[in-house]
């Protein structure tokens, strides 16, 4: 089953008020219309692309410990995934999909990050309900997603949905300035050059693990030669 796949039949059950869920539809069409006006922004076409220069970055992992982009590379290629926060389930299934891959990054000699608002406290709890052997960093104020062009301020309606749900970003994230990175996926190579880029504004939309391969072959390549 793709990762898509799995993702639509959550969405499915999701939107149509099933058990544990029992969203009302004012929820749903309230989702529909921030993901749709995101959508329009054109702001996912501003992103960072392939053959752009990843921007160097040093972030925090779970534990506290520093990790920097220029680290990362030194050993290989490097897979980024953005990660809204513990609360998304759809980023949730995502990591896991990422996990299973992991070994076929690990091939070709790949580490693979995720990058995330949340704090050190509810990435561990993200590492450990998800089973993940790679690590999330914290990324305060979205400061890094900025510099790839994902960062987004959420509209004072999502805000105040969200607080209707319980989904309190400023204490998950220790921020609070309400904003999200979109859902995005890249490759990079030694060198810095983006190989791969994905960004999509609607968060119940990934693209599948697999679909980096070709660009880490082109990576391991590269550094072969």
């Amino acid at each position: 089953m793709t990762l898509q796949s799995k993702l639509d039949a959550f969405k499915a059950d999701f939107e149509a008020g099933k058990p544990p869920y029992n969203v009302p539809y004012s929820v749903i069409e309230t989702m529909h219309r921030a993901t749709a006006e995101l959508i329009a922004s054109g702001a996912a076409q501003k992103a960072l692309k392939a053959g752009d220069r990843l921007p160097d970055f040093t972030l925090s992992d779970p534990d506290g410990n520093p990790v920097s982009s220029a680290d990362l590379l030194a050993h290989g290629p490097l897979v980024i995934s953005f990660y809204r926060g513990v609360w998304c389930p759809y980023c949730n299934m995502e990591l896991q999909a990422l996990q299973e891959a992991l070994p076929q990054f690990e091939t070709l000699g790949a580490k693979l990050v995720a990058i995330s608002p949340q704090n050190p406290v509810n990435s561990r709890k993200s590492v450990r309900q998800n089973n993940l052997t790679f690590p999330i960093l914290s990324d305060p104020h979205n400061d890094v997603a900025a510099a790839f062009g994902l960062r987004f301020e959420m509209q004072d309606y999502l805000v105040e949905l969200y607080k209707s749900l319980k989904n309190d970003l400023p204490g998950f994230n220790g921020d609070e300035s309400w904003t999200l990175p979109m859902p995005a996926r890249y490759v990079v190579g030694q060198d810095g050059v983006i190989l791969y880029a994905e960004v999509n504004p609607d968060y119940t939309r990934r693209p599948e693990p697999e679909d980096m391969l070709p660009a880490l072959r082109q990576a391991a390549g590269r550094a072969a030669a």
